[in-house]
């Protein structure tokens, strides 16, 4: 590659699962995205706590957000590596996961949700103060199941841009990056 196809590929620098499951186990804030009823996307922070394979968030069952998943439940979530710098060592770069959202009411789930997820990053007293305030009779849990991932390790493109990042370590070029770039570099006359 050379040119303009050198700065903008970059599918090629992928997390890999151990990374993944570090930032998403340390970072301490998400992007919760949504589709409102008349089509445009809105997202908002929240904290959240990554177990079994799903994102676990809560809200009011009368926010938007819990009836824009009722009535649609694809969603996606975004975690910064910015999320975890807190912890030496966390990959740097970012996350993007589409999935679908599904809404717990029961105590099943609430029961080792709530004591989870208000002790991540609490010492216990002030984990235990939190989760019995999350408990309230509005309060739902939402899980995102991801279907697809889209992940940056910035640490990669780093080492690529210095010229030390082998070829082996590189993940596969991805369509926008080796069907739609192609394309949008011969509609603007750049190929």
């Amino acid at each position: 590659m050379s040119g303009v196809e050198d700065h903008e590929t970059v599918s090629i620098y992928p997390f890999d699962e151990d990374q993944i499951d570090e930032l998403m186990t340390n970072a301490g804030e998400c992007t919760f995205n949504w589709g409102t009823q008349d089509g445009w996307p809105v997202g908002v922070i929240m904290s959240f706590l990554w177990k079994n394979g799903s994102v676990w968030v809560t809200a009011g069952a009368h926010r938007h957000r819990i009836s824009a998943i009722r009535r649609d439940p694809r969603v996606s979530v975004v975690v910064s590596g910015a999320a975890a710098q807190h912890l030496p060592g966390s990959p740097a770069g970012a996350i993007t996961i589409k999935g679908r959202a599904v809404i717990h009411e029961g105590r099943e789930v609430k029961d080792w949700f709530y004591p989870e997820f208000a002790s991540k990053g609490m010492d216990a007293d002030a984990g235990k103060a939190f989760a019995e305030r999350l408990d309230s009779p509005l309060r739902v849990v939402i899980e995102v199941v991801p279907e697809k991932w889209i992940t940056f390790d910035a640490a990669k493109f780093g080492a690529d841009t210095m010229g030390v990042l082998s070829d082996d370590q590189k993940g596969p070029m991805l369509s926008a990056d080796s069907e739609r770039m192609p394309a949008e570099l011969k509609r603007r006359g750049l190929s």
